[in-house]
């Protein structure tokens, strides 16, 4: 599933990413540009089929949807960051709600960032980049969109 890595390409080949919205467009739109940049790119439409894979596939990021039916955003990110053995994993969290209240609430719950969508290619590799490159020892720093 990995594409040829370009301009942009990641730091470590074939990182995994595992997209959770559940938006078709945001879905396909994230795996169109991830796929590009040569990362493997796994989907899930929910929280519960995302914590599934989590489990199977043990993706290096995570892009989490904050408003999903059935487990939302914050309950996945918590559930996956209160396990032992994926709480490393980091965590962004994507929405359309980009205010103070939605960034300190990913926060909370263990996100180590925020994308507001709709993003740009760029804004979603830079937050892949910073991840790989070690954000899981930054908590909470800024992507710009």
């Amino acid at each position: 599933m990995a594409g040829a890595g370009g301009s942009g390409a990641p730091r470590k080949a074939a990182a995994k990413v595992l997209v959770i919205d559940d938006s078709s467009t945001i879905r396909r739109t994230a795996e169109i540009f991830l796929t590009q940049a040569g990362f493997q790119v796994m989907l899930a439409e929910d929280g519960f089929e995302a914590l599934a894979k989590v489990g199977d596939l043990r993706p290096d990021v995570i892009f989490c949807d904050i408003l999903m039916p059935r487990l939302d955003g914050y309950q996945t990110c918590s559930l996956i960051k209160k396990s032992p053995r994926f709480h490393a994993i980091p965590v962004i969290m994507l929405s359309s709600r980009d205010g103070v209240f939605d960034r300190s609430r990913g926060r909370l719950v263990g996100a180590h960032n925020h994308l507001a969508k709709p993003f740009s290619r760029e804004a979603l590799l830079q937050a892949v980049q910073t991840c790989l490159g070690g954000c899981a020892a930054e908590t909470g720093t800024a992507v710009a969109a």
